[in-house]
């Protein structure tokens, strides 16, 4: 009978490596500082995590558009951070997927400076760099 607690051992510890992490991934924390960087208006932190070619689609709002290449990005991080001035993020939620080709980044986040704005927040990072983003404008959401 020695031998059925070590199995049964053998079994849960196995079993608690296949189980899904509970610590963030990579994409996550990059996720988790950038947003940190866009509520302390640190713009030139924001535009340093783009790739070349990166997009924003920004959907809603006073800023409604989408965005290419890191010069355009740059304003408008610009105009998001002097409109809102001070301000906290609050993250309601966030989670990640990843595979070898890159991760992909859902967040709803509450930012609150002179307004207090609410979102969905989508980020692709491919080579560690961020790639494209989608800021839904969510005012009706209970975070």
């Amino acid at each position: 009978m020695r031998s059925l607690p070590i199995a049964y051992a053998l079994l849960l510890s196995s079993s608690l490596l296949a189980a899904p992490s509970a610590f963030a991934g990579a994409g996550e924390d990059m996720a988790r500082t950038r947003i940190d960087h866009i509520a302390k208006g640190d713009v030139a932190a924001v535009a340093a995590d783009y790739a070349p070619e990166a997009k924003l689609h920004w959907i809603g709002g006073p800023l409604d558009g989408t965005y290419a290449g890191v010069e355009a990005l740059s304003a408008l991080w610009t105009k998001f951070s002097t409109a809102q001035g001070a301000q906290t993020a609050n993250i309601a939620s966030i989670a990640e997927a990843t595979n070898p080709k890159g991760s992909t980044i859902t967040a709803d986040i509450a930012f609150a400076g002179k307004n207090t704005v609410k979102i969905r927040y989508v980020l692709v990072y491919r080579d560690g760099k961020l790639a494209d983003e989608i800021w839904q404008v969510n005012p009706n959401a209970a975070y």
